[in-house]
């Protein structure tokens, strides 16, 4: 019989042992954080203050630049704070929270990615009944239905794992919580948190990848097959192109670490992919869908002025590329 510990906190790997290097990594993550803010925060103002932008697709896209906003302060505060110190500890109800709320933006997110591929199905392959069938009472009820589920997704998870009793080191080899980590740590029958796991968030990832996928064919075949004109091919498929590259960066991530098994990844590559995911790629999604969104470049030119919004543009990228080295 294993000997079961009260758990009050626990302990937090940092990104480096290196102490001289603690200094460098604080700096780097919080020009990232910043622009982060900076970036999603802008396309979040511009969305809500230009009537031009009120429709169906940059409601979504605002809902996005909030959600990256989010993904940041949930990890990356936590971070900074533990590469200005030594102690790395978390205490239970903070990683239990912080554990809620990541699987809880997770699945917004790819819920959302599908709800706005079929936005952009609907505004290619039927555009005379756009505006009737993506209606703001269908959006408010597809964003609210979305928040819903996740929240109550991510709920079960965080219950569920709080309920544990843990008995091996309380040392997380992580720079947050999360289930599967937390799971290895715990001592009893975990299978109905693995299959939970497994099951329903394993359900929602593939279901929403597997709907946004098909959004794309159709929209593929509907061009192919009604309209042979290159031209239109390329124009329609240029405007899913900004959805489509953060599609691939979202995915990208679910499939390294919940599709490959444990034994095919380092833990170096494991936190590799952590850090791009909560902090690299909501930097990059506002500069995906400014530089690749139309409709976003002249707000954003309307309200700079057309110079200032191209020297920041660039002025952005080289300095983001050279925090990143």
């Amino acid at each position: 019989m294993e000997n079961v510990t009260t758990v009050d906190e626990f302990l937090l790997l940092s990104l480096t042992s290196v102490q001289k290097l603690q200094p460098v990594f604080f700096v780097r993550f919080l020009i990232i954080y910043l622009i982060n803010l900076l970036g999603n925060g802008v396309i979040l103002m511009i969305v809500i203050l230009d009537l031009k932008l009120h429709t169906p697709m940059y409601f979504f896209l605002g809902k996005v630049s909030c959600l990256d906003i989010c993904y940041s302060f949930v990890t990356l505060p936590k971070v900074l704070m533990s590469l200005l110190s030594t102690c790395t500890a978390i205490f239970f109800l903070g990683c239990i929270t912080q554990l809620h709320f990541f699987h809880f933006l997770g699945s917004t997110e790819a819920i959302l990615l599908a709800v706005m591929a079929f936005d952009h199905f609907v505004a290619i392959c039927n555009p005379l009944r756009y505006t009737v069938i993506m209606n703001m009472q269908l959006c408010v009820m597809l964003a609210a239905v979305t928040w819903f589920f996740s929240f109550f997704n991510a709920l079960m998870h965080s219950v569920m794992t709080a309920h544990l009793d843990f008995c091996h080191s309380l040392k997380l080899n992580h720079f947050f919580c999360d289930v599967k980590l937390l799971l290895e740590l715990a001592c009893g029958n975990t299978e109905l948190n693995q299959w939970l796991l497994s099951v329903v968030t394993g359900s929602t990832s593939m279901g929403t990848f597997f709907l946004t996928l098909l959004s794309y064919f159709c929209i593929i075949g509907f061009l192919v097959l009604k309209n042979k004109s290159c031209r239109i091919l390329h124009k329609a498929l240029s405007s899913c192109a900004s959805h489509f590259m953060v599609v691939c960066l979202f995915y990208g991530h679910v499939g390294f670490t919940d599709i490959l098994p444990a034994s095919a990844t380092s833990m170096s590559e494991d936190h590799t992919v952590a850090v791009i995911y909560s902090a690299v790629t909501p930097v990059l999604n506002p500069l995906i869908y400014n530089l690749g969104n139309k409709g976003v470049m002249l707000a954003l030119k309307k309200i700079f002025g057309r110079k200032l919004f191209k020297d920041c543009i660039i002025r952005g990228l080289i300095r983001l590329i050279s925090v990143l080295h």
